[in-house]
């Protein structure tokens, strides 16, 4: 089944901050982050309910060598990614996005 991407406002704000932030950190880590993004952003494309449900019908998916996570929702055959949040972010923010 294909599954067609969608990522909300807030979720690309997300990305968007974090990129300047390691941007700003080391010219080129910021870059490196958005391949990662764009890695999970595959997986979850190709196979969205391989990943554990984590608050009602919220998913999630681990982003490599940074510490966030991918949050997202499958709804028919849409896939809604929701935020994109630091593993340790209080959880109270990312829930009221769902």
């Amino acid at each position: 089944m294909n599954y067609l991407l969608t990522v909300r406002r807030e979720a690309e704000l997300d990305i968007n901050s974090t990129f300047e932030y390691y941007e700003n950190k080391r010219v080129g880590l910021g870059h490196d982050f958005l391949l990662c993004i764009e890695e999970c952003m595959s997986k979850i494309e190709r196979n969205p309910m391989h990943y554990k449900v984590i608050y009602k019908e919220l998913r999630r998916i681990a982003v490599r060598r940074f510490p966030y996570r991918i949050l997202y929702l499958v709804q028919n055959n849409s896939v809604i990614v929701t935020a994109v949040f630091h593993a340790r972010k209080d959880p109270q923010a990312w829930q009221n996005r769902t």
